[in-house]
Parts: structure tokens; C-alpha cells; sequence
């Protein structure tokens, strides 16, 4: 079944509201997440035949309510109780008497909240995330994953039952629990733009799906809470990164890296928006991580070549953004820039120290910046066993393709030196 751009993406935007008006109204997330999946299907094959009506939220709302009903009705029958007293049928596009209209009210913030809830893993947050206020299938999200769509299925279920066990209630959180909880949706968010960006197994380096539905949940976010400086922080940091994947990949499918880049190929329209958002933010919010990364994005984006680079303002950048937010992969970060302020021993040096952090000793991404800045350094030989030793630990095949791509050609350079000096 192929669904137009144009209803899919209505859709999208109208899951989160009819889902949290449902929960808001009857409780039982399970139960009312299942309904509005139904209505969104039942959406799918009859607007692109019937047309969309004319007022989509109250259809799909009316709709999943029936089942909802349907649902509940059949329990009764089932266990013989009542069930759902205060549930009632309107007509499609009619509201009921008293109830809010389509947009009085947007409980997608209070959705996203709960889909964060913390007594979840944070693999259950994301995919309750992007079924729930994302308003994917279950299959589209397993795609996105590379992983059965069985297994997805019961993430999202143990998700759901979850949140159950812990009684969490559909409603704001506390004031002296909302900046927590807003900080674990906003970093649920990043970490599906970065699965996007940068997939973490699987034959594609980026998924442009999961990106543009970072972006889409972010923009909705800040459309919320246009006065929180992290959330206009992390729409800026995810547009201006984003900016740069048409020119991250060759025709050969190779990686290719920031330093090599043909930034004519950059996204120009994200990057102004993107800039003018950090920009203005940073007037009236004191700093925070996502401000800081949006910022280091933004130097980035202002340079029209690689050595116009601005590192040493990078550099404070990146001293800044480790006292807000230390951080393994931050010193991964701040170790690329000192070198190309002060040399590429002075970032090994800064490297060395993450060697005994259990959290990135292993990571291929360790072995992967030592071995570029022991490049740098004119170590050739060190170089070709930490890419070596990089390549051995990425999933990613693209990754792994560049990786090995930089072992040839130091292995080149390395014989046409034996050459030279042996003719």
C-alpha cells in the first residue's frame, strides 16, 4: 500500500494530538495507542481513495474512539463489568458537547513526556517516541532499527506495559520534575536524529527517515516551547548538522569527511535557519549543551573552506560544553580540535586520557580519531593499526569502507616511498 506524501505526513502530525486527547480523556495508553494506530490505518487506505475530510482530526479522533468502545465493550461482555461509562460516539468531523476543539488544546508535549517516562529503558523511549508522537508503524520503525518487526513489536508492548505497572498518569509533570523529564525527551530526540545521521549498523551511513523525523518532532517541541533555549538549541544543532549530508557520502557511496567536503552541497536554506536559531537563543538563554553543540555547528557552517575554520573559537567551544556536559565523547571532540590549534600530538595526548574510560575505550570511534591525528603526526605505521583496529570495531559498512579506504592509501603512500628511496 502506498500512502501520498501529503496524507502520510498529515497524518504524522495528527497522531500525537488525537492520541493525546484519547489518553487525556480515558486513561489506558495501551489501549487508546492500539485504537489511534487502528484509525491511522484505517486513514491510510481510505483518504488517498475517499479524500481527506474535512476536519481529519475529528475523523481519526471519532474512529478511534469507536474502537476504543469496541474494545472495552467486548471486555465487559468478556469479565461482565462495565467499562468506559464516559466513552461516547459523536459524528465524524463534529465534536462533542464541551469537549475542546482541534487545536484548543495540543497534548503532544504531555505525550512525549510520557513516552520518555524514566522508569523505561531508553531503546523502549525511543520507540514509543516514534510510534506515539512520531506516528510510524511499528514495521516502518523496525526498518529504521534493522531489526525484526517482531522484535520491535515487543519493545513497544514491554514499553506500554511499563508505563501501566508504574501507575504514570497523563498529565504534566511536576514542576520540580519538568526540567528533568524535558531533558530526557530532548536527548530521546537526539539520539534518533544520530541514529539517522550516523547509522550504527547496516549497509547505509545515514537514514534520512529517522533525521527528517528528529526534525520533525523537534520543530513541534520548540513550536511549544519556542522560550526554552535547549530546545531551540537542539532544533539549530540537528538543522545545521543535518545541512551537511549531501556532501557526506561520494558517488562511490565512500564516507567523506567534514575536512573534505564540497560545502557547495550543503543544505544553504537549513544552515540560515539553523544559525539565525543559536544565534538569537543565545541572547536571552544561558548556555546549555545543545546550545553549545549548535554553536560549534554553526563556526563550522561559516566557513566556506576547511582552513577558513575558526578552530581555536571551536576549541573554547568545546572547553565550555565539557563543563556543562563531561562527557567521553566530548573530550573525543575537544581532542580533534586542540589538535588543530596546537598539533596533533597535543590531541593524542588529550586522547590518552580516555583510554581507561570503559565507556569509549572500546569504541571504534577512539581508534578511528588516534589513528587520523597519528596520520597527522607523521606516524604511518601506528596509524594503519589504530584505522585497522577501528575498522575491526564499527558495524557500520560505510564506516568500515572508509576506514579501509585510509589503510590503502597510507599502504600507497607507504610503497611508493619504498620505491623512491629503491629504484
Amino acid at each position: 500500500m502506498t500512502v501520498p506524501v501529503a496524507v502520510e505526513d498529515l497524518l504524522r502530525e495528527l497522531a500525537p494530538q488525537v492520541l493525546g486527547t484519547l489518553v487525556r480523556r480515558h486513561g489506558a495508553f495501551d489501549a487508546c495507542e492500539d485504537a489511534v494506530q487502528e484509525a491511522l490505518l484505517a486513514a491510510a487506505v481510505q483518504w488517498p481513495e475517499e479524500g481527506v475530510p474535512e476536519n481529519p482530526r475529528g475523523w481519526l479522533l471519532t474512529v478511534a474512539t469507536r474502537r476504543l468502545t469496541d474494545q472495552w465493550r467486548s471486555e465487559r461482555a468478556r469479565r461482565d463489568r462495565e467499562a468506559a461509562v464516559a466513552l461516547r460516539e459523536v459524528p465524524v468531523g463534529e465534536n462533542a458537547p464541551g469537549e475542546d476543539r482541534p487545536g484548543d488544546r495540543d497534548d503532544t508535549l504531555t505525550l512525549l513526556f510520557l513516552c520518555c517516562h524514566p522508569a523505561l529503558t531508553p531503546s523502549s523511549q525511543v520507540a514509543l517516541t516514534l510510534r506515539a508522537v512520531g506516528g510510524l508503524t511499528t514495521a516502518q520503525i523496525a526498518r529504521a532499527f534493522l531489526v525484526p518487526e517482531a522484535t520491535m513489536a515487543q519493545r513497544i508492548s514491554r514499553g506500554k506495559q511499563r508505563i501501566k505497572a508504574t501507575g504514570a498518569r497523563f498529565a504534566p509533570p511536576p514542576p520540580a520534575e519538568r526540567d528533568e523529564r524535558l531533558r530526557a525527551a530532548l536527548h530521546v530526540l537526539y539520539l534518533i536524529f544520530n541514529e539517522g545521521y550516523t547509522a550504527s549498523s547496516g549497509p547505509d551511513l545515514q537514514r534520512a527517515d529517522l533525521t527528517a523525523e528528529a526534525i520533525r518532532l523537534a520543530r513541534a517541541v520548540h513550536g511549544l516551547l519556542p522560550g526554552d533555549g535547549e530546545v531551540t538549541g537542539l532544533l539549530a544543532l540537528m538543522l545545521l548538522t543535518d545541512a551537511r549530508r549531501p556532501a557526506r557520502t561520494g558517488a562511490d557511496g565512500l564516507l567523506v569527511p567534514l575536512s573534505e567536503q564540497d560545502r557547495t552541497r550543503w543544505d544553504a536554506e537549513a544552515i540560515i535557519e539553523g544559525t539565525r536559531l543559536i544565534t538569537d537563543a543565545l541572547t536571552w538563554s544561558a548556555p546549555g549543551p545543545y546550545q553549545v553543540q549548535a554553536a560549534i555547528a554553526a563556526v563550522h557552517a561559516e566557513a566556506a573552506r576547511p582552513e577558513d575554520t575558526d578552530w581555536p573559537q571551536i576549541l573554547a567551544l568545546y572547553r565550555l560544553l565539557s563543563h556543562l556536559a563531561p562527557n567521553p565523547m566530548v573530550t573525543l571532540n575537544e581532542a580533534v580540535a586542540l589538535a588543530m590549534v596546537h598539533g596533533p600530538r597535543a590531541g593524542l595526548d588529550l586522547l590518552a586520557t580516555l583510554d581507561g574510560d570503559e565507556r569509549l575505550s572500546e569504541h571504534h570511534r577512539l581508534a578511528a580519531v588516534r589513528a587520523h591525528l597519528l596520520e597527522q603526526a607523521g606516524d604511518p605505521a601506528a596509524a594503519r593499526r589504530a584505522y585497522r583496529e577501528a575498522a575491526r570495531g564499527t558495524t557500520s559498512l560505510p564506516e568500515q569502507r572508509y576506514l579501509e579506504a585510509r589503510i590503502a592509501r597510507l599502504d600507497g603512500e607507504d610503497h611508493d616511498g619504498n620505491d623512491d628511496a629503491n629504484p
